[in-house]
Formats: structure tokens, C-alpha cells, sequence
């Protein structure tokens, strides 16, 4: 997400943060770049102009003149007015009502609310130990009711069955008093959609919208749709008690623009990303982080709580020990490569890391993608127990029968043996606490090298 915008922004800023003094023919030029990035980006252009308007005079301004780095006090005052039309601060969804909770999400056909239920249900489960329940009040689209049960049957959420003919408004009715016989605490209602926004959708959502009195009304909308998006969420602004966003398909939008004109537009926050298809590919919107990541800061305290969630703690530990000793074997190493699979792989750690365009260019003139991941993974799987434990003895009769195991060839044997012995080496390294020679920030150079 924002790559696109994120290049354009580090190009900007490299040349300000080397000019020793700004003036204002410097400011303008940079403002333009920021203007024209921004509208690429697909960013509405009410809320590009808006945005200028906010930086250009703080810009300007005599602090930045008097400044011993002007550059970097530019690029704080656009990260400040990110970070401002992103919304200030992440807003939790608001559970503080008699449960069960009601909650209302409401988009078009097609912008991924079904999923979205799901995602947000087990979210909460999860993270806000809550019991939730989902009902599916769309009963237009074919197996739109049935979607969301297997959805539910899949990931272990209580789903309201299915009564066929039944209309939205008895759904509702029944949804509520289910809820509290079988004890759950919040109620998710998927809503019906359309192609495009008509009078009968918006009449019926907000007769259901009278019925349960929802706690939180919240837009579900398609990422990639950029300036639409902004313009749906103005509609149901304007027709429902609209409470916030969640962006769907965040992780193919490289522009970004729907994500900074919908909270500006809309003027409720967005609460919520949808950033892959599994269910566990939903995540809390924070407006500093994303900020940071749009000015191709990195966001490493997400990166983080990514790793907290995704790794296997007890793994992590055992390898921690191993390293104390200053052991490392191939079987470590394999684990490490699934570890880094089960967070997104390469790209999904590169897009949490400072600098990301730089890391990306150096991955591509280094030959690297996720493949290498596989098919070192498949390679260590066709060594013997005891060649994984002490892979000096793999010889090239050993060699040979590993490529045809994995598919692969002897020089593919030999450059992740030579992986292994560099990483084998940095991980005695740190276990020893000596960290001298690494990157200070980004991408430690071993790593690129391990992996060429």
C-alpha cells in the first residue's frame, strides 16, 4: 500500500534534506512534486488543494528559515498534516452499549463486506475477547446468506441460521433476541449492496438502521476504487449515522488515495484495513504509522506486533537458547524461512521497513523474490536428518541426490549452503551480543548477501 506515493514522496524529500537553506522558489517546487504525487496517488482534489493550503504557509514559515535542518522540519510539517487528515489517532471500535452490541456495516456490492464481517468478528473475539454473532440481512444476492455461514463455520464464529424467505427487518429481529439467548455480546449485521448507491438500498438500511440502533455504523469500501470510494462514503454519510471505515484490498493499492480522502471527506475515521484475503489479514488503522509509511519511514512498531501475533513463540524460544550455545543448524534455518513465510514473506517485512523503496531496488538488482523462500525450503526438506543437523558432510554424491529431491540443481545446493553458513555465522555473532558491522537502519547488508 502507498507505494507508488511513497517513492514519489523520497524523491522529494532527499533533495530538500540536502539543501543547506530553503527559499521559497525550493518550497514551491517541492509542493508542486507533493501536489502532482498526491493526485496521481488518487487523492480527490479538494483534498489535495486543502492539504497545500495547510502545508505551504507552515512552510513558509519563519521556522523553517531560522532552522538548522529546513529539509527535515518540511518533511515534519507534511507528516503532521498526514497524520491530521488520517484522523490524529487510532479510534477503537465503540462496544460501550447494553449487549449485544449492534453493528451495522453497510457498502456496495462487491467491496468486500461479507469477508469484512467475518475478518472484524474474529478480530474481536480475539483481541477484545468478545462472543460475537453474524447475521447476513442480504438476501438479494445469490448465497449471500450461505457465504457468510461457511465463513462462520470455518473460523469458529456463531452465525444466525438461515430462514429462507425471510425479510432484512424479521432478521434483525430475530438476530437480537438470538444474540441474547445464546449469550453473545455483539451482534456484526451484514448489509445488502448494490452495483451503485439507489433510493431502495439506502430506505432499507435505514429502516435497519431504526430496528437495532447499531452502536457503530461502519462504510466497508474497495481501496482500489481511489477517488469513488471518497465519493460512496459522502453518500452514506449523508443518508446514515455513519461511524467509520474499513478499506478492503489495502495491500493491492499502491496509490493510497482513497485512504487519505475518505476520513477528510467522510469526516468519520477509518477504523479498520483489509490486507489479504485470509481471515487474520485485517489489522487496526493507526494514522501515525500509515504517515510514516507514506514518507517511507517504516512502521517497525507494527512490524512488531506482527511478529508477536504471527511467530511461534515457543520456536522462537527454543531457537533463542540454541543461540546462546552458539548452535544453529539447518533445521533452524528452515524454521526462520517458514517464520518469515507466515509474516507475508520478503515483501510483506519489506513494507514495515525504513527506506522501503531503496530495500525493494536492491532486492531487484540482487535478483531476490519470494521463490527463493520455496525453494530453499525444499531443498532443506530433501536433506537427510543428520545433513540438516551438520550440513558440512553434504558432499557432491549428497548434493546431486538433494537437487533431484528438490527439483533444483547443484548450484542452487551451493549458494544456499553458503546462505547457511553466513547466517550460521551472524547468529554467533549476536548471540555473543556483538552487532558491530550491521546496518544501523534498513536492511542489514548480510541479509541481501545471504540471500543473492
Amino acid at each position: 500500500m502507498f507505494e507508488n506515493l511513497t517513492n514519489k514522496f523520497e524523491e522529494i524529500f532527499s533533495s530538500l534534506k540536502k539543501a543547506p537553506s530553503l527559499d521559497e522558489k525550493q518550497v514551491d517546487e517541492s509542493l508542486k512534486g507533493i501536489r502532482l504525487a498526491l493526485l496521481e496517488a488518487d487523492v480527490s482534489l479538494d483534498v489535495v488543494k486543502e492539504f497545500i493550503s495547510r502545508v505551504k504557509p507552515k512552510a513558509l514559515g519563519q521556522e523553517i528559515i531560522r532552522s538548522t535542518s529546513p529539509g527535515d522540519m518540511v518533511v515534519k510539517i507534511v507528516y503532521d498534516e498526514i497524520v491530521s487528515f488520517l484522523g490524529d489517532k487510532n479510534s477503537e471500535i465503540s462496544l460501550n452499549a447494553v449487549p449485544p452490541v449492534p453493528i451495522m456495516l453497510v457498502g456496495l456490492q462487491g467491496s468486500g463486506k461479507t469477508t469484512t464481517t467475518s475478518k472484524l468478528a474474529k478480530f474481536l473475539e480475539k483481541n477484545n475477547k468478545k462472543k460475537v454473532m453474524m447475521a447476513s440481512l442480504d438476501v438479494y444476492r445469490p448465497a449471500a446468506q450461505e457465504q457468510l455461514r461457511l465463513l462462520g463455520e470455518q473460523n469458529n464464529i456463531e452465525t444466525l441460521p438461515i430462514i429462507e424467505g425471510q425479510l432484512p427487518a424479521d432478521i434483525c429481529r430475530r438476530a437480537l433476541s438470538a444474540a441474547n439467548l445464546n449469550g453473545c455480546e455483539v451482534v456484526l449485521f451484514d448489509t445488502a449492496g448494490r452495483t451503485q448507491i439507489d433510493f431502495q438500498m439506502m430506505n432499507e438500511i435505514k429502516q435497519i438502521e431504526t430496528i437495532i440502533n447499531p452502536a457503530e455504523t461502519i462504510l466497508v469500501a474497495d481501496s482500489l476504487t481511489g477517488q469513488v470510494a471518497a465519493n460512496v462514503a459522502k453518500e452514506f454519510k449523508n443518508t446514515v449515522n455513519l461511524s467509520g471505515i474499513i478499506l478492503t484490498r489495502a495491500d493491492g493499492d499502491g496509490r493510497g488515495g482513497a485512504a487519505l480522502s475518505m476520513k477528510y471527506v467522510a469526516e468519520v475515521p477509518i477504523k479498520f484495513l483489509g490486507v489479504g484475503e485470509k481471515i487474520e489479514n485485517f489489522e487496526a488503522f493507526h494514522p501515525d504509522r500509515i504517515a510514516n509509511r507514506i514518507l517511507g519511514m517504516g512502521d517497525i512498531v507494527s512490524l512488531v506486533e506482527k511478529a508477536s501475533e504471527d511467530l511461534d513463540q515457543e520456536n522462537l524460544k527454543k531457537t533463542e537458547e540454541k543461540l546462546k550455545k552458539g548452535q544453529f543448524s539447518m533445521e533452524d534455518y528452515l524454521s526462520q524461512l517458514r517464520q518469515m513465510k507466515k509474516m507475508g514473506g520478503i515483501e510483506g517485512i519489506m513494507s514495515f521497513l525504513p527506506g522501503v523503496s531503496k530495500i525493494k531496488s536492491q532486492m531487484d538488482q540482487s535478483g531476490i523474490d519470494e521463490k527463493i523462500i520455496t525453494q530453499n525450503e525444499a531443498v532443506i526438506l530433501s536433506m537427510t536428518k543428520q545433513e540438516r543437523e551438520n550440513p558440512k558432510i553434504i558432499n557432491g554424491s549428497r548434493k546431486k541426490r538433494i537437487a533431484n529431491g528438490s527439483g533444483t540443481d547443484i548450484a542452487t545446493i551451493n549458494k544456499l549452503l553458503k546462505q547457511f553458513k553466513m547466517m550460521s555465522e551472524m547468529m554467533k555473532k549476536m548471540s555473543k551480543g556483538n552487532m558491530k558491522g550491521m546496518a544501523d537502519k534498513g536492511i542489514p547488508p548480510e541479509l541481501f548477501n545471504q540471500l543473492k
